[in-house]
């Protein structure tokens, strides 16, 4: 979920590549040329872009692996490019994508841009190495243990929830994409921060989209370009967390309150700036990958009728009486809506591919990856791939309750659905992520009906979303018969 980031003009995003083919082409370290040394097969491309703009209007487009699946046709599952002004290995491989995924810190470690590094910071759970990346991942997954779900998040999410439908009108014409943003946003910074005030969610808000504005721009810290609006953001959002963490640390335990920071004050010892670094790092990979999914999922619902009816039959069979909250087993009574989210999560996973560096020379079957090179595992290959399931390119929730797609269901291990990542830097919000959508898919839908207003389109890059931010009326329930649906 974190490696497709924030939003950028393609423009600023085109120029920073050019900057980095220039980089690394007069900076370029040679190459070894032994007969050892071999690559998977491929093709060098262009004279220092290679393969960059094939790789962009791809991974723009609605089906970003169509790059991906041309060089499989003529190279094979595991093949080389030049990207980014270096060799990349890209695989389509089910075996070899976990097999870079388990190996992260030992044969690989994670890449990421200048700009997005000094944003996120060095002491955050997706950025650090090592030891100290260990040592954060365990700490954000007791953070967010199935124990604390059921009793730290499922009450606050739902009220943010509610306040999200008192905020919707009916008849209302809303850009759905700046809804599930907002919510989202209230949802990370209500869990993270315990922050609840209106004022201050909007203002931190603001702030963070600031912020991701600035993670794939030109690290140019001037008035004017992104970085430096950016960084002037990420100052405001530590001044926000260094100020909270002083008021939980005047307060006694028991008025903390269930806010992630304030657990972690009190159940870890960690310096201010990497505590500081932890919870941008959870705000940011968070918001990304709740919001969109539930966009998604409503795009892909909205045009498919016989699956939102079998979703809106088993949410209104859990509504409660005005005000009632949903239970825990409520949750756990969902399962075709479970089945939606993992097909959201297949056609329209945020994680699209991953971006990792050889630590040294790999060998990998009859394969030598030198030290240095970018490894890509391109998960949507897999995830959208007639080999791996039956007409992948369809909305299709009830693939996921045939016996036969058990086994790649278990997105914790299996190689063939990976929507959380893998390994090492397997994402520890997983499941509270997944709680969010289930919970905002029940109140959605058991409140609204729509009718989209402008056709839109998928893309992928620099972040998933969908062009025209996916433009709908909406109208209260409470005064439609639910056949009317669409």
């Amino acid at each position: 979920m974190t490696e497709n980031l924030g939003t950028a003009c393609p423009y600023i995003i085109i120029s920073l590549l050019l900057i980095l083919f220039l980089a690394n082409f007069f900076h370029h370290k040679t190459k070894k040329n032994s007969a050892t040394t071999k690559l998977p097969p491929g093709r060098r491309g262009w004279p220092i872009v290679g393969d960059s703009i094939s790789w962009y209007n791809a991974v723009a487009s609605p089906h970003p692996p169509s790059f991906v699946e041309q060089q499989v046709e003529r190279f094979g599952k595991i093949f080389s490019c030049s990207l980014f002004g270096k060799w990349a290995v890209v695989s389509a491989d089910p075996a070899f994508n976990r097999f870079v995924m388990q190996n992260e810190g030992k044969l690989f470690q994670s890449s990421y841009p200048k700009s997005f590094r000094d944003l996120v910071g060095k002491n955050g759970v997706i950025t650090a190495q090592g030891n100290q990346q260990r040592k954060l991942h365990s700490i954000a997954s007791n953070m967010m243990r199935l124990e604390k779900l059921k009793f730290h998040f499922l009450q606050d999410i739902q009220n943010v929830m509610k306040k999200m439908i008192t905020h919707l009108h009916d008849n209302q014409v809303v850009l759905l994409q700046d809804v599930c943003r907002k919510v989202a946003i209230n949802l990370m910074v209500n869990q993270l921060l315990g922050v609840s005030s209106e004022s201050e969610v909007n203002e931190i808000a603001q702030l963070f989209s600031d912020f991701a504005d600035g993670c794939l721009s030109v690290p140019i810290n001037l008035p004017g370009f992104a970085y430096h609006k950016a960084m002037k953001a990420r100052e405001s959002i530590i001044s926000k967390i260094n100020r909270t963490m002083e008021i939980h640390r005047r307060k006694s335990s028991a008025a903390v309150g269930n806010g992630v920071l304030g657990r972690l004050l009190e159940e870890e010892s960690l310096p201010d700036d990497v505590v500081a670094d932890f919870i941008i790092n959870l705000l940011f990979a968070g918001n990304e990958t709740t919001a969109k999914t539930m966009l998604f999922a409503v795009y892909f619902l909205t045009q498919c009728p016989r699956a939102m009816k079998q979703l809106l039959d088993e949410q209104q069979s859990l509504r409660r009486e005005s005000g009632e909250m949903l239970s825990w087993q409520d949750y756990k009574a969902m399962p075709f809506t479970q089945c939606v989210i993992d097909e959201t999560l297949r056609l329209g996973g945020i994680a699209i591919w991953l971006m990792r560096e050889a630590k040294e020379d790999v060998e990998y079957r009859d394969y030598i990856i030198p030290k240095g090179s970018f490894v890509v595992p391109f998960l949507s290959a897999v995830h959208l791939s007639e080999s791996v399931y039956e007409d992948a390119l369809s909305f299709n929730p009830w693939r996921w309750l045939k016996q036969e797609n058990q086994e790649k269901r278990n997105w914790r291990s299996s190689p063939y659905f990976a929507p959380f990542g893998g390994g090492g830097r397997f994402c520890p919000g997983a499941e509270l992520a997944r709680l969010q959508i289930g919970l905002f898919l029940h109140y959605f839908l058991t409140t609204f009906r729509w009718r989209q207003v402008k056709e839109d389109q998928m893309s992928f890059f620099p972040s998933a979303r969908l062009v025209n931010g996916f433009q709908i009326q909406i109208t209260k329930l409470c005064n439609h018969s639910l056949t009317h649906i669409n």
